[in-house]
């Protein structure tokens, strides 16, 4: 077992003015998970402490915040691999309103998310069996598959933070496994939505994103090749 001291920054818009750090030594193994570390705040010290988990296991994405200034899940990331100085420091996610310490308000995010038309656009019949795709066509768009929705990589964009209504990286990711997706028949519709102002030009190519992934999607590349299509017309 070790000693580790927790800082993690707090908010209740009930009765705080403004946020405060709060400070808690607990006491893990180094193989345990930053998720562990604050159930032990929760469970054992301050039951007050409000955070968003579900599967725990990196699937459901639901505990991303910012551990020692970098996004990343609390249920991916080992207490010996991020600990400082016996410290860690957590906060939640910047550019979106925190309803109450570690949780953020992801409405703002899923809007942007439901704005690219994140299913499958197809009104032709399949006929008796589903519609079949190349191993060379679902490579095309494998890499996007990945994402969870988590909303790290949207959440460390410098556009994103700077204007809200910038569509985000997240929702590129979405729009991308379809638009490069031969079986579906919406690509014109979604590159429509993501040329305008708050678009995939206000992407700076910062990679951020692509390295608060925790699903290692290449978020930039993605974002690329988007442009690329918005650019020549051509998927």
């Amino acid at each position: 077992m070790m000693k580790v001291h927790l800082k993690i920054k707090r908010f209740n818009p009930e009765k705080d003015q403004k946020p405060w750090w709060g400070e808690y030594d607990v006491e893990v193994e180094p193989t345990d998970r930053v998720l562990d570390a604050l159930h032990e705040v929760k469970w054992n010290i301050d039951g007050s402490l409000a955070l968003r988990r579900s599967c725990a296991h990196g699937v459901c994405g639901s505990d991303a915040m910012r551990i020692n200034g970098r996004n990343r899940l609390a249920c991916h990331r080992l207490i010996r691999d991020e600990i400082q100085n016996g410290q860690i420091t957590i906060e939640p996610l910047l550019g979106l309103r925190v309803i109450k310490d570690l949780i953020v308000d992801m409405e703002p995010f899923f809007a942007h998310y439901r704005s690219i038309m994140p299913y499958l656009i197809n009104d032709t019949d399949p006929g008796p069996r589903e519609r079949l795709q190349s191993p060379e066509d679902r490579a095309r768009f494998d890499d996007t598959t990945k994402c969870i929705l988590c909303a790290a990589c949207t959440t460390s964009c410098p556009s994103f933070w700077a204007r809200g209504e910038y569509v985000g990286p997240a929702a590129i990711v979405q729009a991308h496994r379809f638009i490069f997706d031969s079986r579906d028949q919406g690509a014109a519709e979604r590159l429509e939505v993501l040329s305008d102002a708050n678009g995939v030009w206000r992407c700076r190519t910062v990679f951020n994103c692509t390295e608060a992934c925790p699903r290692g999607i290449e978020v930039t590349k993605a974002i690329g090749e988007v442009k690329q299509a918005i650019a020549t017309g051509k998927i």
